[in-house]
């Protein structure tokens, strides 16, 4: 009888031992929640702000871009240089085929179309300098 005990009271250790590690878990949790859903918030005021705005003064808004186009975008955010379009297909491990070269491509062009890329040089494109992030200047 005293065996049976004795496992009892093991088990009933362990079970608060993983009680207590999962109430940790779940606070942490709770905090990250809390944070993302305050980070969101102020994301959704923001664009609420910018939508009234760009009413008052009757600015046009900017169609978002479909997803693909963020993804080239951020590739060449990353990129330390110009890149040409199988540049991009293998950033995006979309494969080297003429075919994903070409729509790759075709996409590149379209933003610079729009003015999001330039094309400094026949084929090879990079984000305009303006939005490059780069150094920052230091006051004296």
């Amino acid at each position: 009888m005293r065996e049976l005990l004795d496992k009892i009271e093991t088990r009933q250790r362990l079970v608060r031992e993983t009680a207590e590690r999962l109430r940790e878990q779940i606070a942490l949790l709770t905090g990250q929640l809390a944070a993302a859903e305050d980070s969101l918030k102020r994301l959704e005021t923001t664009r609420e702000t910018l939508l009234e705005l760009a009413a008052e003064d009757d600015l046009p808004l900017p169609e978002p871009l479909p997803p693909v186009y963020r993804e080239i975008l951020a590739t060449f955010e990353k990129a330390d240089s110009a890149l040409r379009a199988k540049d991009v297909c293998q950033a995006l491990g979309t494969g080297t085929e003429p075919r994903h070269v070409e729509g790759i491509r075709a996409k590149l062009k379209r933003l610079v179309s729009r003015g999001v890329l330039t094309e400094p040089e026949p084929g090879l494109f990079t984000l305009p300098r303006s939005t490059r992030p780069g150094p920052q200047p230091t006051s004296t």
